[in-house]
Formats: structure tokens, C-alpha cells, sequence
């Protein structure tokens, strides 16, 4: 936490002095075929774009910020923290370059009180915070050698602690040597022997409004010789809008790599985050989140406490909001089973077999595929997207929803894939029976033959109508079609007449009804339907024709 800044947009010099006490204050190189993960697998690690237990068991992150540095004598707080529903805590340390030092006997301290309630432990330095900009600021090498020197107290806890090498390292002046200097913090951390996860927090104080972070994302995974590193995007006014929250998180998922929101609250003097659509984008995805922060912030910036003075009884609108609302941490939140959480080592049941895939949306180099659920009797975590190629598998994503999008697929070619379903345990489902795609050939079909005019024509609580109209701009009539789209917001489709829905999460399939399956060359069709929606109702941004790309009018 930190002061913010606008898209693009320099703070100004005077800082906000957020959490100080009150008194005193990329080009993917791992996309389609998925992230693979750390060879050594001691604990917490990554694998396939996820974060795994030790076990195997797929771990989302559900919890908060406590501002431990700054508060030492509040680690009661975690308890709390643990009673209200959190099944981790991000913990702020200080290398004692801008803050009182926390020593290997206090690390080691926070670390046992987070293991005595039960809580994966995210352990941060605080000091890097927007390094080049903000007067005092530790680089990440300064942080990689703080670690070093605690390293006693991190041995053998790979299992229940994330190093988060630095907050937010870099603000909005020298950026561009983000993804240099996190290379080299990993390297040094890995070469000291470090085997735990590792977290790096983005650029821009956590916005990554440049994008650095995420089109650097790939090489700086692949330069982490144990393939051991997670990515955290801090969430504030930047990110108020639901279409940048499922842009942002959506390029980090496509390509397979791991992801979390480390840090974003209701409100910030930068901007209006959109709490409600991070808390459901994370919950669609699979992905973690940090709600900032438990207690004690100060400079102006108190409301984005959840209690009061550290009192749990005391929650604040913010904290009900965090803890208590639609996907909240109550509600998603699953302890780690290394505590004997849910679907822990005793479930040895795994889920039922998923439905044959089926393909949409084909192009050149991509495809949506959807499918049945499978059931289980601790809940399904997790879907494994393979490319079968004979006896052998290849892993392509991990979803947590029915339907994948996959990229970055060979032109002209044939694919065959099939998925697995998994439960919390790490227990693999039968393999699903297996769907053949082949590509397209040279590129992305142009717009040309059809064009596409999408409009909402009413729209109320909760609730609205939509029209598409389809038109044929090519030369010879068509004759039966599937229309394809993608909703931005979560919409969902209730009712349509003209034709026949289909839908799996986002994508939209349509069928034409009877007298609108022929479309003659100049002319249109024109279907409507109803559907739901909360928070945003944006227009979807591309649309295919049975496969092919349309225009859009």
C-alpha cells in the first residue's frame, strides 16, 4: 500500500503515508502449453499456471493484509483473522531500511503464529515501495539480501509461507528495469537456496498501468530456474472498470501463468476500484486475493480498515463487504489442507468423469472448448485441459470454470484434446472422451463475410434485452450458421428468439431458428433475447461466424 496514481498519471511528491501508525505516522513462452512448475515441488509451488499445496492440491488464496511492521503488538489479529473466514494473511515486514527491522527471531515469531491459526503466511518487505520515485525506497536486491539474512527462520517452512521478495518496487519513474531487477532478485534468492514460492509485486506502486509486469510475466518465470514464481497486481483506482479487472487477469490465465490481486480495496484517493467485479473475476478465474487491510491504516486513507482499531467486533463496511459479501472470503475461501482443510489427505474420492468437449470459435491459432461438469463429493477445484497425442498428454491450462479458451495453437493443424477434472485433494478424475479441432490455415479469417451489430435495447435492475443483427457481406448466400461471442461481465442469456442459445461461462453459442438459418448475400437476420446481469453490461468486443471473424457494426 501506497500512494496511488491515476492511469499513467506521476503522484505527486507528497506521500500519502498510507499504514504508518495514526500516531505518527510478454511474450508468452509458456502459453498453450501451460506454466510448468518448480522440478523440487518441496511445498507451496506452481504448476500449470496454478498454485499447488505439496500435495498437489490446488490452493486459492483467500484473505488479508496485516500491517504487522508497523503494529508488532497486534498478532492477535491473525487469530481474528482466521475466526472471520481467511485462509491466508499477507504479513508487512521491513528490511530496516525505512522501518524498524524485523529480525529472524520475529519472522520466525510471525510464522508460528501463523501456522498455530492455521494460515498461509505471505511474508512481504515493505520497503521497496515505489523505488525511484519515493525518497529512501530499498531496491529489490537490498530486499533479496534482507531475506537471506532471515533465512533461519524460513528453512523448512516451504510448506506454509510465500516469500513476497518486495512491495510494490517500483513506482512510476524508472519502471522500465522492473523485470531486470526482479530476475535478479530471484536469482540470488534461488542461489541462496531458497525452495519456497516466491511473489513479485508489479511496477507502477502495484498498478502495472504500463503493462510491464504482464508482458514481461513470461520471461520472468522462465528465468526462475525452479519455475517457482507467482505474480501480484495491486488493484486500486486504475482498476475501476470490470472489463480492465478481467483484461488484466485474463492475459495472465490465457497464457498460463500464475496470478493474484495482492492488494485492492473499495475506495482510494486515485480512483474508485471495482471491488465487486475483482472479488467475482478472481472467483470465475480461480485466482487469489489480499484484501487491504485489516487495521491501523492512517494519512487519510482509513476507510480502507475492516475493523476498527483492530477490534474484531468492530468491522467496518469495507470489512463486511471483504469477509461477508458475494464472493467474499467466507463464502470461497478453503483452508489449506496441509492444516487438514477440506478435501485433505483422508479424501481419497475422485471426481466424476468430465462431458466430451465440444469446440467453438476455431481460428487459426485458437479455440474455445466447453464441457459437462463433473461432481465430487468435496467440490470440483479444477479442470486440466490435455492434448492427446496417442499414449502420451500434454498439459495445455487449468480452469476452474467449464469452458477454456486456448491460444497460441499451430495453423492448419490437427488437435485432439480432452480434459480431467480435480478436486481440492489433488484426486484426478477419468480422462473425458477427447474432441479433434483442426486450425485454421494462415492467419486469423479477416472480416469480410459477415458483420455483426450488437445492442442492448433495454435495460433494468439486475436485468436487460439485447438485440444482434447478422449480416452477410459476401457474395453468395448462407444457409445454417453458428454465431459465437464472448460476454465481458458475467451476462447470462435467459430467453432468445430467432434462435437457439448455447452458453459455457462466458462464451455464447447460437443456433438460427427456421426462418432465420438462411441469410441472403446482402441481407441480415436479426435475433433478441433477455439475460441478467450485476455491476457491468459491456457490449462483447469480437464475434465469429462459424468460425470465421465478422466485423463489427
Amino acid at each position: 500500500m501506497r500512494p496511488r496514481t491515476t492511469r499513467g498519471a506521476a503522484v505527486s511528491g507528497a506521500l500519502l503515508g498510507l499504514l504508518l501508525p495514526l500516531s505518527g505516522l510478454g511474450q508468452s513462452a509458456q502459453a498453450a502449453s501451460g506454466a510448468t512448475g518448480s522440478t523440487a515441488a518441496t511445498g507451496l509451488h506452481v504448476s500449470g499456471g496454478r498454485l499447488l499445496e505439496g500435495n498437489g492440491n490446488d490452493f486459492v488464496m483467500r484473505g488479508v493484509n496485516h500491517a504487522h511492521t508497523w503494529y508488532t503488538g497486534e498478532l492477535d489479529s491473525l487469530a481474528h483473522i482466521k475466526a472471520k473466514g481467511a485462509n491466508t494473511v499477507r504479513v508487512v515486514l521491513s528490511s530496516g531500511d525505512r522501518w524498524t527491522r524485523n529480525d529472524a527471531s520475529d519472522v520466525a515469531n510471525v510464522v508460528s503464529e501463523c501456522k498455530a491459526n492455521r494460515l498461509i503466511c505471505v511474508l512481504e518487505v515493505h520497503d521497496t515501495t515505489g523505488y525511484g520515485e519515493q525518497s529512501g525506497a530499498a531496491s529489490l536486491d537490498r530486499a533479496a539480501d534482507y531475506w537471506i539474512s532471515v533465512k533461519s527462520a524460513l528453512e523448512g517452512q516451504e510448506d506454509y509461507i510465500v516469500v513476497n521478495i518486495g512491495n510494490e518496487p517500483h513506482g512510476n519513474s524508472g519502471y522500465e528495469s522492473w523485470a531486470d531487477d526482479t530476475r535478479g532478485a530471484i536469482g540470488k534468492l534461488r542461489d541462496a537456496g531458497f525452495d519456497h514460492a516466491l511473489m513479485v509485486d508489479a511496477p507502477n506502486w502495484g498498478q502495472d498501468w504500463s503493462f510491464t509486469m504482464r508482458d514481461n510475466a513470461a520471461s520472468v518465470f522462465a528465468a526462475d530456474p525452479d519455475r517457482n514464481t507467482m505474480f501480484s497486481v495491486h488493484m486500486y483506482g486504475v482498476f475501476d472498470t470490470a472489463a480492465e479487472v478481467r483484461d488484466y487477469l485474463g492475459r495472465f490465465t490465457d497464457a498460463g501463468l500464475p496470478i493474484l490481486v495482492g492488494e485492492f480495496g473499495h475506495d482510494h484517493s486515485d480512483g474508485n476500484p471495482d471491488e465487486d467485479a475483482i472479488l467475482a473475476t478472481a472467483e470465475e478465474f480461480g485466482l487469489g486475493y489480499l484484501g487491504w487491510s485489516w487495521s491501523g491504516n492512517g494519512g487519510g486513507v482509513e476507510y480502507l480498515d475492516m475493523v476498527e482499531g483492530f477490534d474484531p467486533d468492530a468491522m467496518t463496511s469495507w470489512g463486511e463487504r471483504l469477509f461477508n459479501g458475494a464472493n467474499g472470503i467466507a463464502a470461497t475461501a478453503r483452508e489449506a489442507t496441509v492444516y487438514g482443510g477440506s478435501g485433505g489427505p483422508g479424501d481419497t474420492t475422485a471426481p466424476t468423469r468430465p462431458g466430451t468437449p465440444v469446440a467453438s470459435g476455431v481460428t487459426s491459432t485458437g479455440v474455445t472448448l466447453s464441457w459437462a461438469a463433473s461432481s465430487d463429493d468435496t467440490g470440483v477445484t479444477a479442470y486440466d485441459v490435455v492434448r492427446v497425442d496417442g499414449s502420451s498428454e500434454t498439459a495445455v491450462r487449468s480452469v476452474t470454470g467449464t469452458s477454456a479458451q486456448l491460444t497460441g495453437l499451430t495453423a492448419g493443424t490437427s488437435h485432439t484434446f480432452a480434459v480431467y477434472a480435480r478436486d481440492a485433494a489433488g484426486n484426478r478424475s477419468e480422462r473425458s472422451a477427447t474432441v479433434d479441432v483442426t486450425t485454421g490455415r494462415g492467419g486469423d479469417p479477416a472480416p469480410g463475410a459477415c458483420s455483426v451489430g450488437y445492442s442492448v435495447v433495454g435495460q433494468w435492475q439486475g436485468g436487460f434485452q439485447g438485440e444482434v443483427t447478422v449480416r452477410n457481406t459476401g457474395a453468395s448466400a448462407i444457409s445454417g450458421w453458428t454465431l459465437g461471442w464472448r460476454f465481458a461481465d458475467g451476462q447470462t442469456i435467459t430467453n432468445m428468439w430467432g434462435g437457439t442459445p448455447g452458453q459455457s461461462g462466458a462464451a455464447v453459442t447460437v443456433e438460427p431458428a427456421s426462418y432465420t438459418a438462411d441469410i441472403p448475400a446482402g441481407g441480415s437476420v436479426t435475433i433478441g433475447f433477455t439475460g441478467t446481469w450485476n455491476g457491468a453490461n459491456t457490449a462483447p468486443e469480437a464475434f465469429t461466424l462459424d468460425g470465421a471473424a465478422c466485423a463489427v457494426s
